[in-house]
């Protein structure tokens, strides 16, 4: 097709672009610091542009992207004590809209630490989420992303319909207290509680919204360990989320679910390592939509990926697999994915990733927007990002 043989050629010259301008000059953005009496105020940010040719049904879209704006007010006490007011603040297109589904603003909290231990509230995400280990990435994922390169009749991204996503992310950034350990021995804890799907900054502010089987009371837990032993870095994870459901419908209950992922790094030398890891999900809530928790429902999700880097290069393979299992009039919805990727990075403030995707979707009853019970897409695509430093 002559609209995407145009992009093709638009990501070639890209790669050709990033093939000849590999050794730049290295010129790292800082925040912008300012003194605020007694504290200092950064102002921050960071941007993601991707271009791509997509093969599926019926999209002519070919470009998206997401900027976003990161304050943060910080007071530091010769004590060590320190408290701080952070935020982020976005602005994407439908395609990268990732885990919080376009939220402007993003995360907003207050944190300190009392006796060493991390302690927030406010919108974020939640222990789980924070402590998860997964296997390598090189830039663009496919577990998680941030930009999908699919698009439905709508312009929303096809991920809606089930994302790969193996992250615990029941609690989302809905308003909530953080708990978070210091690392000793290579363990960290960390625990939340979420009281509603509010999104009003402060936790209790608000119910969430006004629809059957919303969450209330998530309580979310993790542990991770991580340390190195001679060449090798081996780390882990294990969380779960438990909450209770309002307006309940019949059959529905309290979100639940669990998450595991471990991850091997072998460094040859300071520039060579290969590593290897996985992640894992599972949930009572159909394709992980927190207002279809059903007794019964069981969707599952895995991702494994393997990797290697040399200096400012870095490769990645990656394969995901999910199922939502049939429950209450649901179908069942399988999905399977498969990446090929490659990051170079300039700088801390510039970096640049290239490969194909592909993404397929199947159910066992009604159809898709293309018509059939199985979908089936995959792209090429070439994303850059940009982002200040500290």
């Amino acid at each position: 097709m002559r609209g995407a043989s145009l992009h093709t050629r638009k990501i070639m010259a890209v790669l050709a672009f990033v093939v000849a301008a590999q050794t730049p000059a290295r010129a790292e953005v800082t925040a912008l610091v300012l003194p605020v009496a007694d504290a200092e105020l950064s102002l921050g940010g960071s941007a993601e542009g991707a271009l791509f040719s997509a093969s599926q049904p019926g999209t002519s879209v070919f470009a998206s992207g997401i900027a976003r704006f990161s304050p943060s007010l910080r007071r530091m006490y010769d004590s060590g004590f320190f408290w701080s007011v952070n935020a982020t603040l976005a602005a994407a297109d439908p395609l990268s809209r990732g885990r919080y589904d376009g939220d402007v603003l993003e995360k907003a909290y207050v944190e300190t630490k009392l006796l060493l231990i991390s302690i927030r509230a406010g919108m974020m995400d939640g222990a789980a989420a924070n402590l998860q280990v997964t296997g390598p990435r090189a830039g663009q994922a496919l577990d998680d992303a941030q930009t999908s390169f699919f698009s439905d009749p709508t312009g929303r991204a096809v991920t809606t319909i089930f994302a790969p996503r193996t992250a615990l992310t029941a609690s989302s950034n809905y308003a909530k207290i953080l708990v978070e350990t210091p690392t000793l021995f290579g363990v960290t804890l960390s625990f939340s509680f979420t009281p509603s799907e509010g999104k009003n900054v402060l936790p209790w502010a608000a119910a969430g919204p006004q629809v059957n089987g919303r969450q209330t009371s998530i309580w979310e837990g993790a542990l991770r360990y991580s340390d190195d032993f001679g060449p090798l870095t081996m780390s882990g994870y294990f969380g779960g989320a438990f909450g209770a459901a309002e307006r309940k419908l019949p059959g529905q209950q309290g979100v639940s679910e669990f998450g595991l992922g471990a991850r091997i790094d072998y460094h040859v030398d300071d520039l060579l390592s290969f590593s290897l890891g996985g992640s894992w999900r599972k949930s009572n809530a159909h394709a992980f939509d927190n207002h279809r928790a059903y007794t019964g429902s069981d969707t599952g999700q895995g991702d494994v990926s393997a990797g290697a880097s040399y200096g400012d290069w870095s490769a990645a393979l990656e394969y995901s697999n999910g199922a939502a299992e049939t429950v209450a009039g649901l179908p069942r919805i399988a999905l399977n994915g498969t990446q090929a990727s490659l990051r170079y990075v300039f700088d801390p403030s510039l970096a640049v990733s290239m490969g194909w995707q592909r993404l397929g979707y199947d159910r066992s009853a009604g159809l898709f927007f293309n018509g059939a019970p199985k979908l089936a897409m995959d792209a090429l695509f070439v994303k850059l990002y940009l982002n200040t430093v500290p």
